[in-house]
């Protein structure tokens, strides 16, 4: 069996073909970053799910490519945590990043982007992926990201600048404080995700221009700092984007785009499916005889 595997730091979602390359199940679990996640985290949260336990042994090939993954030390916590599961698995750990480059690859050097619960960019020629602006994740960074959002909506409804409109949606929806705010964002783990579990309500009001002027604001800044720092960008090299903002705000992201003169290829929500077409058809994975 082949396990391919795109994982954000909210969700991650895997593939389970057979030998031949036909599909036989998929499912999401959370994901794993490394800057948040030990291997001895990562193995056990694998082996609680029956999924994995009933087909650990007939794994033959593990394809992870997951948000944090972006340096070999890194890449060796997930890498533990796998093969301590999948023990008789050639193993692959590579960054979220390729995976996106991947699945939006058209035969045709592209600027991929990811927006998702952060958000990262890079430039993918068909053979060398290219960075220029790191990524400084959701206390730094992560602009036009669902934390990025789930931030500002938190930081507006504490200071009472929320519009009076939104206010009683969003108490009902969160039930939360300013006590509870505070004390998982700097005192609890995973604050990123805590931060973009609020995005969703942003998604429940796609047309308010409360909401409108906050996605465009960080739409705006991650274009002008993550894309435009490629001079290919400047060229009208396409570029293509992933993640659940990415999809949930397209239009507003086309028009980013537009303003700033950048030509917008696509937007995949979930690069797996591409991604796993991608490895088959140009990895080639089931004609080679691949080794730890």
């Amino acid at each position: 069996m082949i396990l391919i595997i795109e994982s954000g730091s909210t969700k991650a979602d895997w593939v389970c073909l057979d030998k031949s390359g036909a599909e036989i199940d998929r499912w999401s679990i959370m994901g794993f970053n490394p800057y948040f996640h030990s291997a001895n985290f990562i193995s056990q949260t694998l082996l609680k799910h029956p999924e994995i336990r009933q087909i650990k042994e007939s794994v033959d090939q593990v394809w992870f490519y997951g948000a944090g993954c972006s340096s070999e030390s890194l890449n060796k916590i997930v890498f533990h945590g796998l093969t301590s599961v999948f023990q008789n698995a050639m193993v692959r750990v590579d960054h979220d990043l390729k995976a996106a480059a991947f699945a939006t690859y058209n035969e045709e050097p592209h600027i991929v982007c990811i927006l998702g619960t952060g958000s990262n960019s890079c430039y993918f020629d068909g053979n060398k992926l290219t960075e220029k602006v790191p990524a400084l994740a959701y206390i730094l960074g992560d602009e036009g990201s669902a934390c990025s959002i789930g931030k500002k909506l938190c930081a507006d409804w504490i200071y009472k600048l929320m519009p009076k409109s939104l206010i009683d949606d969003f108490n009902e929806s969160f039930k939360t404080s300013k006590k509870e705010i505070l004390e998982n964002v700097y005192h609890r783990e995973h604050a990123n995700v805590y931060l973009a579990s609020f995005s969703r309500f942003a998604g429940n009001y796609p047309e308010n221009t409360y909401i409108q002027k906050i996605v465009r604001d960080g739409f705006r800044k991650f274009l002008e700092i993550h894309v435009m720092c490629f001079e290919e960008a400047k060229m009208g090299v396409p570029v293509n984007f992933v993640g659940s903002v990415a999809k949930a705000f397209e239009s507003l992201l086309k028009e980013e785009c537009e303003r700033l003169n950048i030509s917008y290829g696509r937007t995949q929500a979930k690069p797996v499916n591409l991604l796993v077409q991608y490895h088959l058809k140009t990895l080639d994975i089931l004609s080679k005889e691949l080794n730890n």
